[in-house]
């Protein structure tokens, strides 16, 4: 099994939600931004998603649109990010990894060598928000052949007629986009991601998260209730941008997932 189908069904035997924990690669600088992804295990992360820096991150509202300007400004590219999940290798093999991002830095980099990097880095997942099912061929369908799953999103717009198509090239788990609109950009109702999970439960099989606009412990353990996954990014990140020094990003970062996770073990005591 891949690192996110164990680590999955590990926390399903445990009978609680995974904390999913998003930040950008190179926020604020490579050296801190190391760090952070460094401790966020043990701070409670049980997978993470890191963000490929873009120029044009379009689905992302201002927090992570900034952290995109930080890190691309501290000269992060995805040589650099792919650097970081070899580095982030050396000491952790457990927690499965997720590269979050667009899909021009990768045609960029080249499809085929950014595929045979980023399995031997130890990449577990792609998640690349521009890129729809009729693509699958573009870098879904080789990704999957090299066994790295590809993650898709869907959104409350997406259809009953739509789902099938989505979910057909899906692996690993599927992200539920609890609002219309970009990241950090408000949260969804407890009914409106409860009617959400039981309709896409009848899609698929694969594992549920649940992202935008969760921000505190007891927003994150009010999720974790209804989904096998909590994902979080903005709020994380916000901490790196009001932090006034490396030191204090590491730390804020670090201390907010360890009460996200708090908040997510503690949803179904």
């Amino acid at each position: 099994m891949s690192r996110l189908q164990t680590r999955f069904a590990e926390l399903k035997e445990q009978n609680r939600a995974a904390l999913v924990t998003f930040v950008t690669a190179g926020d604020p600088n490579y050296d801190a931004s190391l760090k952070i992804l460094k401790g966020l295990p043990k701070a409670g992360a049980d997978v993470i998603e890191l963000g490929m820096p873009f120029t044009d991150p379009m689905a992302d509202g201002p927090a992570i649109q900034l952290a995109n300007i930080r890190a691309l400004a501290a000269k992060q590219n995805l040589a650099k990010t792919l650097q970081m999940v070899r580095e982030f290798r050396q000491d952790d093999s457990a927690t499965p990894l997720v590269l979050m991002g667009y899909f021009n830095p990768i045609h960029k980099y080249g499809v085929e060598r950014f595929i045979a990097d980023a399995q031997e880095a130890g990449v577990d997942g792609l998640i690349v928000v521009d890129l729809p099912p009729e693509h699958n061929r573009d870098l879904c369908d080789p990704a999957q052949a090299a066994g790295i799953d590809f993650i898709r999103l869907t959104t409350p717009t997406t259809d009953d007629k739509r789902l099938p198509t989505v979910l057909a090239g899906s692996s690993g788990f599927v992200y539920y986009v609890s609002v219309a609109g970009v990241t950090g950009a408000g949260s969804a109702t407890v009914e409106h991601v409860q009617e959400a999970v039981t309709r896409l439960r009848r899609h698929t099989d694969l594992p549920i998260s649940i992202g935008f606009g969760i921000r505190t412990p007891e927003h994150a353990a009010t999720i974790a209730r209804l989904a096998d996954g909590v994902v979080v990014g903005s709020a994380l990140i916000d901490q790196i941008a009001k932090a006034d020094n490396d030191g204090q990003a590491v730390d804020g970062v670090l201390e907010l997932c360890s009460q996200l996770a708090e908040g997510v073990r503690s949803a179904r005591r």
